[in-house]
């Protein structure tokens, strides 16, 4: 896992694993992490790594219901919850799926942990809104669907930093899942574009924090992905610098997801 400071309150973490991220953010005496690490070791360490850099936890955030995101309270248990009202729904109508994929993929990889997740009370935050932080600062929270039907971007006004989840990535193409839609990607796109342009830093989902003009780069090629995608189905070129097999299987997926929609 590396950490990554973006600035004084923000630290980033990316997994070895997907290179999943996981933001730290402080505020005064308040502090929040958004998204989790997924091995267990890199769990292990977020504690102390917290503590050891002066930032303190008053709750998680998660960007959607995908179980990669959602490991946080296997570091703190005893941590709150808090994600947008999409994403609470989907938890409540989904209820035992993330524990069901964490399972699978800990199978598939020989992993053990040392306990089950729970998740605990869930806190729906209203999004599009705001989370006042310490005394002075506020999170904005940004409607975020499309690459799953719920989803939440996080903008941090007073670091320029823009946590978007799973979007913006410079290792993984757009990827439409279940309960994804073309449509509302492309909304998520126009949306987010705008913060991408006043931030300093964007940390996608998967893949390390991009400066400004890199995440102006690949929303670009992102929007051109996703326009070819919906004109020409599988015969859509991939984004440059991510046409790797396996995301040939997942452009592949892509194509054969909007074409039954």
């Amino acid at each position: 896992m590396r950490a990554l400071a973006v600035h004084t309150d923000v630290i980033v973490l990316v997994s070895r694993v997907w290179q999943t991220t996981c933001t730290a953010i402080r505020a005064g005496a308040e502090g929040f992490v958004i998204d989790s690490p997924i091995d267990p070791d890199e769990l292990d360490a977020l504690p102390d790594l917290l503590e050891q850099s002066g930032f303190p936890l008053s709750g998680l955030l998660a960007t959607h219901a995908d179980w990669d995101h959602l490991l946080g309270r296997l570091a703190f248990p005893a941590a709150s919850l808090g994600c947008g009202e999409s994403t609470a729904a989907r938890l409540a109508t989904e209820p035992g799926r993330a524990q069901r994929a964490l399972r699978r993929f800990d199978e598939e990889q020989y992993i053990e942990r040392p306990a089950p997740l729970g998740l605990g009370t869930i806190q729906a935050l209203p999004v599009p809104g705001r989370l006042s932080v310490g005394d002075e600062h506020e999170l904005e929270l940004h409607p975020a669907a499309g690459h799953t039907a719920d989803g939440t971007a996080y903008w941090l006004p007073w670091t320029g930093v823009l946590v978007c989840g799973d979007y913006l990535s410079p290792v993984e193409i757009p990827m439409i899942s279940e309960g994804g839609s073309l449509a509302a990607y492309a909304e998520t796109m126009a949306r987010l574009q705008p913060l991408v342009e006043r931030s300093e830093t964007v940390v996608p989902g998967h893949g390390a924090p991009l400066p400004r003009e890199r995440a102006l780069a690949v929303i670009e090629a992102d929007i051109a992905y996703l326009e070819a995608l919906g004109r020409d189905g599988p015969e859509a070129p991939l984004p440059p610098g991510r046409r790797t097999a396996a995301q040939q299987r997942i452009h592949a997926d892509n194509a054969r997801r909007i074409a039954t929609t």
